[in-house]
Parts: C-alpha cells; sequence; structure tokens
C-alpha cells in the first residue's frame, strides 16, 4: 500500500545570516511576522514598509530522512509553490516550479538528504516572462500575468500589496509500488431515476508494474463495481437505482454519498485508495435567445433558478492562513444571509478542498473563475504549459463536487479587449482569446463535460454582441458606482448581473484596531491607505451627498452614512433586479469578504465584522421579498417569491404623514406562485404628493417592510428621533437592546461594536414608525447601560 509522510515539520527560513523557524504549509511573509523581523503588514502604513520582502530570493531548509519500507519509488509532492522556485536535494536540483496553481512531482527514490526549496522573487520571474513573450496591456502596474501566482498578491482596488513566497499548501511524501492512482474523475450524472458515475482513473506504474494486470474497484451507495486492466487507464461505472438528489439550498436538501476507489494488485493486495463525497444531480446553463435577447439562467434538476449570489476573493491575502474553520465560519455567514451561489474570482487562487466541502454540505452553489483577470494574458510559452497544465490539475481535484455548477474563462478580459483600448498597443498579439474560447473549453470537454463552461464574465456569448452588453448573457455594472447615482441600476434589467457594487467603510472597531492612535478621519493617513479605490473615498462622498448632505467634522456620522448608502444602492439593484424575473436569472453582489482591513465592496470586513450590507443581504436575498420599486411611472409593489410553495399574504399600503399619522390607508390580498412574482401598480391615492417633504409610503406583509420616500433624505422632514432604551442583559454573555419608538425613526442602526470591539447584532437597518419597537440580540457584550447603547445607535433622521 502507497505510504504517506507529510513534512510539515523541521522547516527553516534562511534570512540574510540567520535561519528562522518556519511554518509549511505558509509563507515568508507569515514567518517574518511570527518571529519579529516585519511589523503586521494591515496595521496603518507597514503594507509599504515589507515590500522589500517580496522583491527578494528565500530558502526554505529541512532534512529530507532516509526511508526504507521497500516500496519502488518514492516522490516528493508540492500541492502548492507560491511560486517560482527550484528544488534542491543534497545541493542537486531536481527540477523547478512555475506555477502557485498547481501539483508538482519530483522523484526522490532511495535519496535522502538537505532538502532546500529556493525561491526568486515573483517580480524577477514575471520580468524575465515579459521579456520572453512582449508587454500586455493590464488595468495594474503590477506584472501579474507574466506569472501563474495569485494576481491580488500584487494589489487591487481593495487589496494590498503583499507579494508572497512559499509553500503554500502542504508537502509530503510517497512511498509505493507497483502503480498508484494518479486521476480519478468522477463523471456523476442522473439519467431519469438512477444516479449514474462514470469512473475515468489514469494510473502511475513503475517499471515492475507495467502491463501488470491490476483491479480496480468502486464502492458508492451501497454499489460495487470492479474492473481489470494492464495499461494505464481504466473505466468503471456504477449505477444507483432512485438516489436523494443534491438540490441548492432553498430548493431542497444536500444529501452526499461517500464513493470510494481501491486500487489493487494482482494478487488482491491493495496499492492505493481515493475517496470523495459526490452528490447527485443535473445543472445546465439555458442561453437561449428570447424576446429580450439571450438568457442565462441556471437550471438543476430540470428546475430554474434565480441565482442569489456573492463574489469570493481570498479571505487572507496570506490565504496559507485561511483554515478550514475560517471556510466554514465564512460560508455558514453566506447561507445565513440566504445566498444560493458563491463565484470565485478569477484574480485569486483555487481554493482549498475544504471550502467547497463545505458549499457542498450548505448547498452553496459554486462558480468557479479560471485563474485569470484584468489583463491581456500572452499566450506563448513558457506560460501556455503552464495554464493548459493548471486547468487539468483543477478540473480533477474539484470536479467531483456536487456544488460546483460552472467553469468560467476569466474575469473582464473579453471586454477589457474591446472597450478598454487594448487592441491598438497589442498589434495582433496574443491576449488570451485563444485560452478563453480554445484551450479552456476543450479541456472542460474532455475533463469534466457534465458541467457548463463560459467563455468570460462579463461575455454574452459570442462576438455577435458586445461582451458586456447586458441583454445578452452576463453582464457587470460598474458604471453606477464610478460615476452615477445607485438609482440608476433601475434604468435596465441584465439577463444575469455577475457582478455590481458599492463601498463602504468597515466595522469601527476594525478601524481602530487597523490604524491604532489615529484620529480617525474620512481623509485621515491611514483611512486613506486602507482605501485602494481609484477616488474611492470621492466615490463615497459624492454618494452620501447624493442622499443625505455630507456631515461636516463628524467622523462617527460620515462612517454610519456611508454603510447606509452601501446598504441601500445594493439593495436597489436586486430589489429592482429580482422584480424582473424570469427575465434577470440572478445577481452577484461584488463582493462577500475581505482579505485585509480596508474601505471597499464587501459585506463582511476584513476583521469579520458584518457591515449592515451583510443584513440587507439577507433581506434582499430571502426566498420572499416586499420591495417599492421606482419606476418612471411611479412605484411598484413586487412581491417576489423565490420559495417552492404559494405565497398568499395581505399587504397593507400606507401613506404616511412624516409625524406618523396616516393620511392614507389600503390592504390587498395577494398571491404569489412559487418561483413568481407579482407586480402591483400603487394606486395614485396612496401616493405622496410628488415632491412632497412631508409625506412617505409604507408597504408591510408578514413582517416584512418597504418604505418609499418621493424625495432624497436630505429634503426629507425627518423629526429629530425620540425613543425609549432599555437593556435586558441574557446571561449568556449578550444582551437584548429594546428600541421603543415615539416617532419616525428610519435606519435605525445598532453599531455593537462601539460597545465591545468583539460584539455583535442581529439587525442591520431597521425603520420603526411611531409606536413600534425592536429588540435587538447583542453578543458579546453583557452590559446594561442605556447610555452606553445610545452612543452606539445612529438612525438618519438623527441630526
Amino acid at each position: 500500500m502507497k505510504d504517506v509522510i507529510q513534512l510539515h515539520e523541521g522547516w527553516r527560513l534562511r534570512h540574510e545570516d540567520a535561519l528562522l523557524p518556519a511554518q509549511v504549509p505558509g509563507c515568508v511573509h507569515a514567518d517574518l511576522l511570527a518571529t519579529g523581523v516585519i511589523p503586521d503588514p494591515f496595521l496603518g502604513l507597514n503594507e509599504t514598509e515589507i515590500a522589500w520582502v517580496g522583491r527578494r530570493t528565500w530558502s526554505y531548509l529541512t532534512d529530507l530522512a532516509a526511508h526504507d519500507g521497500g516500496h519502488e519509488r518514492s516522490e516528493l509532492v508540492f500541492e502548492g509553490v507560491d511560486t517560482a522556485a527550484e528544488v534542491l536535494l543534497d545541493g542537486v536540483s531536481l527540477g523547478s516550479t512555475r506555477n502557485m496553481h498547481r501539483v508538482h512531482r519530483f522523484d526522490v527514490t532511495g535519496r535522502a538528504g538537505a532538502l532546500e526549496v529556493r525561491f526568486d522573487s515573483a517580480y524577477d520571474e514575471a520580468e524575465r516572462v515579459r521579456a520572453l513573450t512582449g508587454d500586455r496591456p493590464n488595468v495594474y502596474p503590477e506584472p501579474f500575468q507574466y506569472i501563474r501566482k495569485m494576481a491580488c498578491s500584487f494589489g487591487w482596488d481593495w487589496g494590498p500589496t503583499v507579494v508572497t513566497a512559499g509553500m503554500w499548501r502542504p508537502v509530503r511524501i510517497e512511498h509505493w509500488s507497483t502503480a498508484r492512482l494518479a486521476e480519478v474523475r468522477p463523471l456523476v450524472t442522473v439519467d431519469g431515476t438512477t444516479g449514474r458515475v462514470e469512473l475515468r482513473v489514469v494510473t502511475a506504474r513503475t517499471e515492475n508494474g507495467a502491463g501488470r494486470p491490476l483491479t480496480l474497484r468502486a464502492t458508492v451507495a451501497g454499489v460495487v463495481a470492479e474492473t481489470s486492466f494492464e495499461g494505464t487507464e481504466a473505466v468503471l461505472r456504477l449505477d444507483v437505482s432512485e438516489p436523494e438528489l443534491w438540490w441548492p439550498r432553498g430548493y431542497g436538501s444536500q444529501p452526499l454519498y461517500g464513493l470510494a476507489v481501491e486500487l489493487l494488485d494482482e494478487d488482491g493486495s491493495p496499492l492505493d485508495s481515493w475517496s470523495r463525497r459526490i452528490g447527485f444531480r443535473t445543472v445546465t446553463v439555458d442561453r437561449s435567445a428570447d424576446e429580450h435577447g439571450t438568457g442565462f439562467t441556471f437550471v438543476v434538476n430540470g428546475v430554474r433558478i434565480f441565482a442569489r449570489g456573492v463574489n469570493w476573493i481570498p479571505d487572507d491575502v496570506l490565504p496559507s492562513r485561511v483554515t478550514p474553520e475560517r471556510y466554514r465560519t465564512r460560508l455558514t455567514q453566506a447561507a445565513e444571509a440566504n445566498i444560493d451561489l458563491v463565484r470565485i474570482w478569477g484574480g485569486g487562487i483555487y481554493e482549498d478542498n475544504a471550502f467547497y466541502d463545505v458549499c457542498d454540505e450548505l448547498g452553496l452553489m459554486v462558480w468557479q473563475d479560471f485563474l485569470f483577470a484584468c489583463a491581456a494574458y500572452p499566450e506563448e510559452q513558457p506560460l501556455r504549459g503552464e495554464v493548459e497544465a493548471e486547468a487539468r490539475d483543477n478540473v480533477v481535484r474539484l470536479m467531483s463536487h456536487a456544488s460546483l455548477v460552472l467553469w468560467n474563462g476569466n474575469n473582464e478580459n473579453l471586454w477589457g479587449f474591446r472597450d478598454w483600448d487594448w487592441e491598438a498597443p497589442l498589434a495582433g498579439d496574443s491576449w488570451g482569446e485563444g485560452y478563453y474560447l480554445g484551450i479552456l473549453p476543450r479541456i472542460v470537454a474532455e475533463l469534466d463535460p457534465t458541467r457548463p463552461y463560459t467563455a468570460g464574465s462579463p461575455w454574452s456569448g459570442s462576438w455577435d454582441h458586445h461582451p458586456n452588453d447586458p441583454r445578452h448573457g452576463t453582464h457587470h455594472s460598474w458604471e453606477v458606482w464610478n460615476r452615477q447615482d445607485y438609482a440608476e441600476y433601475r434604468t435596465d434589467v441584465p439577463r444575469f448581473c455577475a457582478e455590481f457594487g458599492w463601498q463602504a467603510p468597515p466595522a469601527i472597531s476594525t478601524l481602530r484596531r487597523a490604524l491604532p492612535g489615529e484620529a480617525l478621519t474620512p481623509d485621515s493617513p491611514g483611512m486613506l491607505h486602507h482605501q485602494k479605490a481609484e477616488d474611492g473615498n470621492g466615490k463615497l462622498n459624492r454618494g452620501i451627498e447624493r442622499h443625505f448632505g455630507l456631515p461636516e467634522g463628524d467622523f462617527d456620522r460620515w462612517h454610519y452614512l456611508a454603510q447606509v448608502v452601501q446598504a441601500r444602492a445594493v439593495a436597489a439593484g436586486i430589489e429592482h433586479w429580482r422584480s424582473h424575473w424570469p427575465r434577470c436569472a440572478g445577481t452577484v453582489v461584488w463582493q462577500l469578504n475581505d482579505c485585509w482591513p480596508v474601505s471597499s465592496w464587501a459585506a463582511i470586513d476584513g476583521d469579520g465584522h458584518l457591515k449592515p450590507l451583510y443584513h440587507e443581504l439577507r433581506r434582499v436575498y430571502a426566498d420572499r421579498l416586499l420591495s417599492l420599486v421606482p419606476t418612471e411611472e411611479g412605484p411598484v409593489l413586487a412581491l417576489d417569491n423565490q420559495s417552492g410553495t404559494t405565497w398568499r399574504t395581505t399587504v397593507t399600503l400606507r401613506r404616511l404623514g412624516a409625524d406618523g399619522m396616516v393620511l392614507r390607508e389600503a390592504v390587498f390580498d395577494l398571491e404569489a406562485a412559487a418561483r413568481t412574482v407579482v407586480r402591483l401598480v400603487v394606486p395614485g391615492s396612496l401616493l405622496p404628493d410628488a415632491g412632497s417633504a412631508k409625506e412617505l409610503l409604507v408597504a408591510d406583509a408578514d413582517g416584512l417592510r418597504s418604505v418609499h420616500l418621493p424625495v432624497p433624505d436630505k429634503e426629507f422632514a425627518y423629526p429629530a428621533p425620540r425613543y425609549d432604551l432599555r437593556v435586558e442583559p441574557t446571561g449568556d454573555g449578550g444582551s437584548v437592546v429594546v428600541v421603543a419608538a415615539r416617532t419616525l425613526i428610519r435606519d435605525l442602526l445598532l453599531q455593537a461594536d462601539r460597545l465591545a470591539p468583539e460584539a455583535s447584532a442581529d439587525h442591520g437597518l431597521v425603520t420603526l414608525l411611531p409606536g413600534e419597537e425592536v429588540r435587538i440580540a447583542v453578543r458579546g457584550w453583557a452590559g446594561d447601560d442605556p447610555e452606553s447603547v445610545r452612543g452606539a445607535l445612529f438612525s438618519v433622521g438623527a441630526v
């Protein structure tokens, strides 16, 4: 049987004349940080102080012990080497690596001694490749498209420049004889009531094992099959009668079946084994043409789905620090916000298996980008071979996961070629099109034909249409954040909005930790350093100004209003687009998470604190959504029912004065069938007077509420907010804050981390009418002082 020994201990990092203790998996920055050589790059302006690390060469050293287990072959296996490195054993080169995203193997049969992994600077490697291939356009000044490395290591408009090096995934020694499993590809399909697993297996053999009869045996759901073969490849099929189907969350359960594969010698003795969990389901993307253009609708087990998605970036700029527990926390937060699709963005990484395991369990569909983003990529060697090897590695590694529903060729590169002035400077040079329309779809069709592939995001399906045409395929909506008011989301109906978003600063406790000792202002040195977007603060300020006016000299209020605008902006887009289901078949918010403390588009900040946007996503992504959607003809009441049962409800529409007095009221009994939307034009008699600063429209049904004002908030005659407040300790280290409104209170927010840095509240923005109350559960703070709570409460009407 194959013998596997993990090489996680005893590593040292050479730094100048010293050998520092090192962690594997890990990276140079983490080791230097742990030994006090560098300051934390997440704090203050330290990012600039540690820039030298990414431009140095580094060596990791350990000892490779002799092995006398009697195996015919020994291989040194690196699951992830970041990135340009040479591997030496007793000073003799075993080979080199040039790709962070693939597995590397080296034959060390019968060998032992001093093992060294010598890393070149990623900058030097990128410049070496640039000199070979020629220059290419790029939206950022760093050379990330010339090296197969996590692009956002080189900085992004939400991330720091922290150019890592190291063995970021496990290292092991495999000792084996006769043969081993080199590749196992389970093609899982459903035919009627039969679940089918077609196993395609590739083996590696020693000289002694060449041509030897071997047996492949597989088991799933109590079904056992086996076959004998003498070559290097074998195919085995297992049919499971009436398996339970795997569904996205909200559509059914997520049953997973253990699939075990054994490779046996001719005498029946085990040589190698492999196991994964699989789920039986079908997935397609309906890209049919219709009267509106070209659709893009996920269909799982025959059911058409409005995808409620988020974009995912690496959860730490040092990705080796992301543990399985951290994946589970972050993805559970996604599921609890009613998210059902996570898009892994192309400037990051193919995530660890633990990520996809959790998605399998939670019913989170995974849209997986191949790793190309925002640049023209050379298609010549040495990159071309690396791209193909990387794609093959990761398609095979990930295809067993039921949650994986789409392979996507790139992020924004097809769009970039058309609109970002690339064509002229390229002058006919390669730029990546051959990857997205040639190599990658060919690899997916060969290795994983059970899943759909799309050439890019955005992509209209062909060059017959503009790549980012909202009428065709997937669309990225960035003009709104960059140049407009969020009301402009309502001017079109994309078939599938795969990126859009609005920025806000992180939680106040995150800022205080990341910017110690700094007097916080919107443009203080640390705030500006932790704002990476082009004119990011200018766009934040313009968003606030349009709706509220800029608060002068009041950072706390600026911080609160920026978070309100973020939540409202994203909600405006989703409410509008959801109301046009099935024409629009999905929204993927940019973005769920952050990789460090920063002002960004994230719903969960770099310290893991939930912004108000997170709670708003939970509302607008719920199965049942009540919304007043502004249109040119006036507000439309939309009853959006993405649940599997009919929604019968009573909707109360009230025209109110700013003082809370009911001016007119109507009750409607409405019914929305499963997976449908009902739209009702609000009767004119219920509409506030056009331009009125003293009237509003409120819709209520089943505990859901939507509010419409005819004027911007800064023109509305909000009363000074008055409320009664009490605090009820819960006895479990938390408390309940009860706010009873005596006036209209718009977008009440308890920033619980002002009470204690790790405290959190279970509510985001809440609008209360006079006489109503809200109970806000707080975890991590067991105080009972109402005055402390008052200092953490904000609302739109406050001055």
